[in-house]
């Protein structure tokens, strides 16, 4: 009865929570599915009380009433931590700022070097010991609730409970206020239909991948095709351990397909840190055991990714250059995402015995007015480089699949012009040329 009594002493409406932010603020939001709609709607009616409040989140997909309401950013200015659709679309108005990160590092950012003045995010209902689920924020949430000078949670009835291995609840003794409302249903990811360039880059990686490994698919198409083959593969034993955890899985676990059998840590669990995708996926994680969350800064750290035998990640990108550098974030000076844990992952599997790192783009795009451009550039020129040319591994387009480890400049062109559109393959060997990395006389 005393968490009972704990849990209403607590209970606001979101507009009495809010209260508790004031002008000059850092307010957290955490990430994705958690992110805290009914209280972010009562903060935005404050607008013409407060000003220089800085909102940091990630990944969010609903609009975001304290920014929509205040174009002039005189009262709230809003941070991303990875840019979802959404974001992206703020970061094109001027709206939203990205902070550069690796994801393993963001609790240890929060822990030395941020402040948090008021952190709030959805949770699902408090169970019988007075413990709150963190979700699919899991991830990262705790690590931003134990810095924050007050903590808001708001119970949305749909989130799923996923279990965990450390960090992935908060107690109620720990909260200052909750909040409580109607909520719509999780938003939908569906996986969209590959394209043929998908399919033959999917079926370009899947004779690498040994059964018994141990897989991270990170966000976007590319990954997902990778592992509805997967699932329709001979392979069997394969495991989990990834910061994302989308559809992809669900599918290798209805095939039969992911046990965690071999993995050698967390044997037979699958190992995730955010969860986004379909209702199934969600109803999958609820309260599952062969699943466990647990904060990115172990999920993604290089040191326990290594220790998986087998370990396979594989992500996309936008763009490469000859010198082997990887863009994953950035159309030129464009934000687009963010660096996320695609490092952390390139680094892991590298280190893993049987290990491997595959970076995917189709070789080419058409762009709004029908004209088609290269994916492999001859260098950077803007871009963001995501993943540095001493950490390249392998690299997939539809037209093959070359790994960099080890190779030198001229090496590192020839292989990637080997791999480009076959239109741009001329124009590419004339710039290795001209920049002293080409070696061949002809092709």
């Amino acid at each position: 009865m005393e968490i009972l009594a704990d849990y209403r002493a607590k209970l606001r409406t979101p507009e009495e929570a809010v209260r508790a932010v004031k002008s000059g603020d850092w307010v957290d939001y955490t990430t994705s599915l958690c992110f805290p709609a009914l209280l972010d709607g009562a903060l935005a009616k404050r607008r013409d009380e407060l000003t220089d409040v800085k909102i940091r989140g990630n990944l969010i997909f609903s609009p975001l009433q304290t920014v929509e309401c205040d174009p002039s950013r005189e009262h709230f200015l809003y941070n991303s931590w990875h840019c979802s659709a959404y974001e992206r679309t703020l970061c094109d108005r001027g709206l939203c700022n990205y902070i550069p990160m690796i994801f393993r590092n963001i609790t240890a950012y929060y822990r030395h070097f941020l402040t948090v003045n008021v952190a709030m995010m959805c949770v699902p209902p408090m169970d019988k010991h007075g413990y709150f689920n963190l979700s699919c924020a899991a991830g990262v949430a705790r690590g931003i609730l134990e810095k924050a000078d007050v903590v808001i949670l708001e119970i949305n009835e749909h989130l799923p409970r996923i279990l965990g291995g450390f960090d992935e609840s908060i107690h109620i003794s720990e909260v200052n206020f909750v909040v409580e409302g109607t909520h719509p249903p999780l938003p939908q990811f569906p996986v969209p239909k590959p394209t043929e360039e998908d399919l033959k880059i999917a079926e370009l990686i899947v004779p690498r991948i040994p059964s018994g490994a141990t897989l991270q698919l990170g966000i976007g198409g590319m990954p997902n095709v990778v592992g509805t083959l997967l699932a329709q593969s001979d392979l069997k034993d394969l495991g989990m351990h990834t910061e994302l955890c989308g559809d992809a899985y669900y599918e290798l676990h209805r095939a039969g397909k992911l046990t965690g059998a071999r993995c050698a840590i967390h044997r037979n669990k699958g190992m995730l840190g955010i969860v986004f995708g379909s209702q199934t996926l969600y109803d999958w994680v609820d309260e599952n055991p062969g699943i466990a969350a647990a904060p990115l800064e172990y999920v993604n750290a290089p040191e326990t990714i290594a220790r998986i035998d087998d370990m396979i990640s594989i992500n996309s990108c936008i763009a490469a250059d000859l010198y082997g550098q990887v863009c994953a974030e950035s159309a030129g000076l464009r934000h687009i995402s963010g660096t996320g844990g695609q490092l952390d992952y390139l680094t892991g599997a590298a280190m893993s015995r049987g290990g491997k790192a595959f970076i995917c783009m189709t070789s080419s795009y058409m762009d709004k007015s029908g004209v088609r451009h290269s994916r492999i550039l001859p260098h950077f020129g803007g871009d963001i480089v995501t993943d540095p040319r001493s950490q390249a591994y392998f690299l997939v387009t539809e037209n093959g699949a070359v790994n960099l480890a080890g190779r030198s400049t001229w090496e590192r062109a020839e292989m990637l012009i080997s791999i480009a559109h076959p239109d741009f393959q001329d124009a590419l060997i004339s710039a290795a040329q001209d920049q002293k990395i080409w070696r061949r006389s002809n092709k």
